[in-house]
């Protein structure tokens, strides 16, 4: 935010996060998330959503996405991009099974709850080819650099490279114009019974100009 003339910081370098990373990436998702919808949805409580929350990003990457090589963070590790591969979207049974005890610890007794908002959403995912953004943030301390955009970059570019979509579900209104920047479309909307909105959106390849 600020005026059109106002100089910012360029983000560092963009690499892709590996276990060593796992920690502070949580930590720095955790503030991203503070205010979120969906996490205040599954983590009402205020005095421990930061630490709950640490946790279930922290096996969301060691267990899920972080496997992949997939996962980008910038040099200072101030924000993340987690993306699956196509057709790795879906947790496994494996997974699930090296997840749930971190998880139910992160979200206690809302675990019913964010089982009936994954089921819901996993109801409206495409299942044609490929990417997803299952989780994009940064810490509200370096918001306003780039960094997201930074970290959107390498995954669609080879979208736009091959030919393939790219798939997001964003948890807050006000993020989907910041999407539409960047391609992605909303799709649908999403309510959970008692809950948030979540609204789809799907982002076609971009081909190279001139062809």
């Amino acid at each position: 935010m600020g005026g059109g003339d106002t100089l910012r910081p360029m983000p560092g370098p963009i690499r892709v996060a590996d276990r060593g990373d796992a920690g502070p990436l949580a930590a720095s998702l955790a503030r991203a998330f503070f205010d979120d919808p969906v996490m205040e949805f599954l983590v009402p409580d205020e005095a421990r959503r930061r630490e709950r929350l640490a946790k279930f990003f922290e096996v969301a990457f060691t267990v899920q996405h972080g496997p992949h090589g997939s996962c980008y963070t910038d040099t200072d590790r101030s924000g993340a991009s987690f993306w699956d591969p196509p057709g790795h979207w879906k947790m496994t049974l494996g997974q699930i099974v090296r997840g749930s005890p971190a998880l139910i610890g992160a979200l206690r007794l809302r675990v019913p709850k964010a089982l009936r908002l994954l089921s819901m959403v996993e109801r409206e995912h495409p299942r044609g080819e490929h990417w997803y953004l299952a989780v994009l943030g940064t810490d509200p301390v370096h918001q306003g650099k780039g960094i997201g955009s930074s970290l959107l970059r390498p995954v669609l570019e080879r979208c736009d490279h091959d030919g393939v979509g790219a798939y997001l579900e964003s948890s807050k209104k006000s993020n989907i114009a910041y999407y539409r920047r960047h391609g992605f479309e909303v799709t649908g909307e999403i309510t959970v019974p008692g809950g948030p909105t979540v609204w789809p959106m799907w982002r076609h390849p971009h081909p190279p100009d001139g062809t």
